[in-house]
This record gives C-alpha cells, structure tokens and sequence, in this order.
C-alpha cells in the first residue's frame, strides 16, 4: 500500500518575491515623476531669467523651467535608459 505526503502548509512556504525585479522600475518611474513635478512647480511658482546688456536698455527674460526642464529631460532619458534596460543578466 502507498501513501501519500501532505504538501507543507501556505503558511510555512517561502514569501512570494515575484515583485523585487519590479521595485527598480517601481522607483526609477517614481523620480522620473519628481523631476518633472519640480519643473512644473518651477514653471508656476518660479522666477524668470533676466539678462540685460551693460547700459541696461537692452533686456530679455527666459522662464527659469526652461533650462532645468532641459536637465530634466537628460535625466529621464538617461534614468529610463538605465532603469528600463531588459537584459538576461540583470
């Protein structure tokens, strides 16, 4: 006569840890969405770049969200590009 074994409990079974290869994307997704929040928050509440020749008649004003939107974007391409990445090895 056979007799089968009983399956170990759920209970004593090793935690489920499909999700830690997604946590890296989880927080590159998250500081993409920082930096572009910070660019927004710069763009309503931040102040322009004035620039004006010696005698002062000459003047010109940049929002200060354009050069830190241009950082921003080199960061997620370059944060994306990284994170993102499907290799075998990883």
């Amino acid at each position: 006569m056979t007799t089968l074994s009983h399956e170990p409990s759920p209970a004593l079974e090793r935690p489920n840890l499909s999700l830690r290869p997604v946590l890296g994307e989880v927080a590159a997704s998250l500081a993409i969405g920082v930096m572009w929040l910070a660019v927004l928050l710069d763009a309503v509440f931040g102040p322009n770049i004035l620039t004006s020749n010696g005698a002062g008649t000459n003047t010109s004003s940049v929002p200060s969200a354009v050069p830190i939107a241009l950082f921003a974007f080199l960061a997620t391409w370059v944060l994306a590009r990284y994170a993102f990445r499907r290799d075998p090895g990883r």
